[in-house]
């Protein structure tokens, strides 16, 4: 059984997604302000955090941020517009996916399956005793999960470890950020690149000395993304 945070605004809504989650099996608890869900992730943490990004007081973008300085769980952006500039900064700011409102039961335990998938990330042609591997100043062990850079562990969101990872698996080959949203974020035509290009910037935040000039997560113009140490 999967606990569920939500932090959501709108009653009506809370109540909603609430009856919906239980119905199918979920332990959800949900709370209508930032504050109280800063205060009941620390009291009890979830599995996964739902956050509007409209809140009284205390921004969703806010407590994205705040969430992701102490935690890696995983956060969806509950948002009612899928152009919403917010939706981008709410990736940015370390949010793993994120739903347009309204949404139904269906697609909204769509997804929450999905993220919780990329805790145990599926590795592609990983060969026996070769689970951790060093390029330059990072080290990528793929049995612990960890993953470090000059001997220091990263702290990595869901979705940013799962790329990596499967980036990695298949260094010097590339993909596009259609076929990163299947393997990673497991959508496919109604995916969306915004989701590709946040997680790559939070990536090279934590894995480049020089983001603007990355050495491992390479940008192939007008296509995609590859794994390719310089």
């Amino acid at each position: 059984m999967t606990h569920v945070l939500l932090i959501e605004d709108d009653p009506a809504v809370r109540r909603g997604v609430t009856l919906g989650l239980r119905r199918r099996g979920h332990e959800t608890e949900a709370v209508g302000t930032g504050e109280d869900g800063l205060e009941s992730l620390a009291a009890c943490p979830p599995d996964i955090v739902l956050l509007d990004l409209m809140l009284p007081g205390m921004s969703g973008l806010e407590v994205c941020r705040r969430i992701r300085e102490t935690s890696q769980v995983p956060i969806v952006i509950l948002s009612a517009r899928s152009d919403d500039v917010d939706v981008v900064v709410g990736l940015e700011a370390g949010a793993d996916d994120y739903i347009v409102k309204p949404a139904g039961d269906e697609v909204i335990e769509a997804r929450i399956r999905a993220v919780m998938r990329r805790l145990a990330p599926s590795q592609p042609r990983t060969e026996a005793g070769n689970e951790c591997t060093t390029y330059a100043d990072l080290e990528i062990d793929r049995s612990a999960l960890r993953v470090r850079k000059h001997g220091t562990d990263l702290t990595l969101a869901p979705s940013e470890l799962k790329l990596l990872l499967f980036l990695s698996a298949w260094p010097d080959r590339t993909f596009s950020r259609q076929q990163l949203l299947e393997q990673v974020w497991e959508q496919s035509y109604y995916g969306d690149a915004r989701l590709v290009d946040a997680c790559v910037m939070r990536l090279r935040a934590k894995t480049e000395d020089d983001p603007r000039h990355p050495r491992y997560i390479q940008t192939v113009r007008g296509f995609g993304y590859r794994f390719g140490p310089l």
